[in-house]
């Protein structure tokens, strides 16, 4: 018998061409646990926390959690109705209209892409400490280390074409890092290091200046938005990951510090470059210093995989509402993935760092000022995201008291975080670089309005049901 169709649903979603509805919910877990890479954060990040909030890290840790579980609330309140492939720049139109959308994604686009040139240059850094840990020489290991980051970046487009691949990779590498972390974290608790003169009391300052960059170990943690097109069930999958991640990254991170910590009771953490390694010297074990490249080597890896994933998707849903050429909006005949935009985004990603390196700037440096570029990306989007919650609801009369209060709380913590990072970064080449992306930015909503104000005022497709999706049966 001939079937009928709901006559009023689109023939096909504004996002067509993806593979709608077609991942579980461990893969889309994945991909916000890597987004966030808490192994490599939980090592890496507690020294830096420590130099302002002291005997305080993990009060510090403990307030960046909560603000990133006020986060992930407003986050769930679009992704418990909607799906999306643009992460927060399609979410943010349906609450602040469209410059804010169009502001929320060049902030993820900054915050997206810088973040995978970061964690391509983290692994390439610890990739190189486990080739010296292992007896690499002196000359062959830049060598070496070049031809893998060149076979990375082939292997890395290869597997972001095949979204469950690149799914099934990402939750492999994440979960084999942080295994590899926390055997590693066990084995150094009780690890005494050489003792540093006691850090003065911190005070609830120290306390909330800690607390910005120990929100800063949770950027990339809402990454799996980016996936609600493709996952099985999102409107139930993707709002509790994001808030599983959260949960699951503080918990990591307060392990992390509390095992650095009382290593350094004496106040030796707030002057360790490298504490974690610190720790494992004073064990005298070599085999902890091999895990210890490994898992972060692995979780940055990962990271590059996952972000670039969501970058990918965000350019992908800018094509397709007309504020970047068409053409990036293309999805692969085959395996339903945004093709071109892997294949323009990857090259751009992938040479940032190699130049900076190529130039001789120490990896650390190079690390360090893309982490920093990205955090201000995710704060602005973070931000608005907060901003644009209650608003949305209100829109669709569904506004409570709940989402009022969490944003109420969120907002001016996230402002103040926002300035903390301007004072904080202010005199250095960081705000130049981020004033040249924010002109650029400028520049680019102008020639919109100029030039395509329709496609403007239009921003913020998601996946809606479609014709095919509905069949009516007589």
């Amino acid at each position: 018998m001939k079937d009928r169709r709901v006559p009023h649903l689109r023939h096909r979603s504004p996002v067509h061409g993806l593979d709608r509805r077609n991942l579980g919910p461990a893969e889309v877990l994945a991909q916000s646990v890597a987004g966030a890479a808490p192994a490599a954060a939980m090592a890496t990040v507690p020294a830096i926390v420590a130099a302002t909030a002291g005997p305080g890290t993990l009060w510090s840790f403990a307030v960046a959690t909560a603000v990133a579980l006020l986060i992930g609330s407003c986050i769930g309140q679009f992704t418990r109705r909607m799906a999306a492939a643009g992460s927060l720049y399609s979410l943010t139109a349906q609450g602040l209209g469209p410059v804010a959308a169009f502001s929320s994604g060049v902030a993820l686009l900054v915050g997206y892409g810088v973040l995978a040139m970061a964690a391509m240059t983290g692994s390439a850094i610890y990739l190189d400490a486990l080739v010296a840990r292992l007896g690499g020489t002196e000359g062959s290991r830049p060598v070496l280390v070049l031809a893998v980051c060149v076979l990375a970046v082939l292997a890395t487009g290869g597997v972001l074409v095949r979204v469950r691949l690149s799914a099934r990779v990402v939750l492999l590498v994440e979960a084999v890092s942080i295994t590899v972390m926390t055997v590693v974290f066990l084995a150094l608790l009780g690890a005494d290091a050489p003792a540093g003169p006691p850090p003065p009391d911190p005070g609830l300052g120290g306390i909330a200046a800690g607390v910005l960059p120990a929100l800063g170990a949770f950027i990339g943690f809402e990454a799996a938005t980016a996936m609600g097109v493709e996952a099985r069930r999102p409107f139930r999958t993707v709002p509790r990951v994001v808030t599983w991640t959260a949960g699951a990254a503080g918990v990591l991170y307060l392990f992390g510090a509390y095992t650095q910590v009382s290593g350094f009771a004496a106040g030796g953490l707030t002057t360790e470059p490298e504490p974690v390694l610190t720790l494992v010297m004073a064990r005298g074990e070599a085999w902890i210093a091999v895990l210890l490249d490994v898992g972060i080597a692995m979780s940055f890896a990962a990271c590059t995989l996952a972000t670039l994933g969501a970058l990918v998707r965000v350019v992908f849903s800018m094509a397709r509402d007309g504020i970047v050429p068409a053409r990036l909006g293309a999805t692969h005949p085959r395996f339903r993935t945004p093709h071109v935009a892997i294949a323009v985004a990857l090259p751009v990603v992938a040479a940032v760092p190699a130049g900076l390196l190529a130039a001789g700037v120490a990896g650390s440096q190079v690390l360090a000022g893309l982490l920093t570029v990205a955090t201000a990306g995710y704060l602005v989007a973070y931000l608005l995201i907060c901003l644009a919650a209650p608003l949305f609801l209100r829109r669709i009369g569904e506004l409570t008291a709940p989402p009022l209060v969490v944003t109420a709380v969120a907002v001016p913590v996230l402002l103040a975080v926002l300035v903390a990072f301007v004072v904080s970064a202010w005199g250095g080449v960081i705000p130049l670089v981020i004033g040249v992306l924010v002109l650029a930015g400028l520049a680019w909503l102008g020639w919109l309005r100029w030039r395509r104000p329709g496609e403007l005022a239009g921003i913020g497709a998601y996946d809606e049901t479609v014709a095919d999706d509905v069949l009516v049966r007589p």
